[in-house]
């Protein structure tokens, strides 16, 4: 039998607020929820759920930025949103497996997402 689509993905039901107090909020983890399995000996291990990566064309848009002759994505992140710690939203809003790919053609044009817009879709 064929699933119709789009198939909607329950969340695990989180356990606790681990994840706020273990992450700051300029964190990619931040928001994520945490679950529980229990162990064999009657405990419970808390564990991050998976973060699933938004859509980039769905982020709002700040700017576009270049990327610069031999610039590293928390540089052009760092000019962009004045933190270099934030390279994952520009990662995030271009929609990168893997980050290094945005730098390594100079020039290129790179979304820049609002800051402090929930990663979480």
């Amino acid at each position: 039998m064929a699933l119709p689509f789009p198939v909607r993905i329950a969340s695990p039901n989180p356990t606790s607020n681990a994840a706020a107090q273990a992450f700051p909020a300029t964190s990619r983890y931040y928001a994520v929820p945490t679950a529980s399995y229990p162990t064999g000996d009657g405990d419970r291990i808390a564990y991050l759920t998976r973060r699933f990566c938004p859509f980039g064309q769905g982020l709002p848009l700040l700017s576009r930025a270049p990327v610069r002759g031999d610039e590293r994505l928390d540089q052009l992140t760092a000019r962009a949103l004045g933190d270099p710690t934030q390279f994952w939203r520009v990662a995030d809003a271009n929609n990168a497996m893997n980050p290094v790919d945005l730098v390594r053609t100079p020039g290129r044009v790179l979304r820049v997402p609002v800051p402090g817009y929930p990663s979480q879709t």
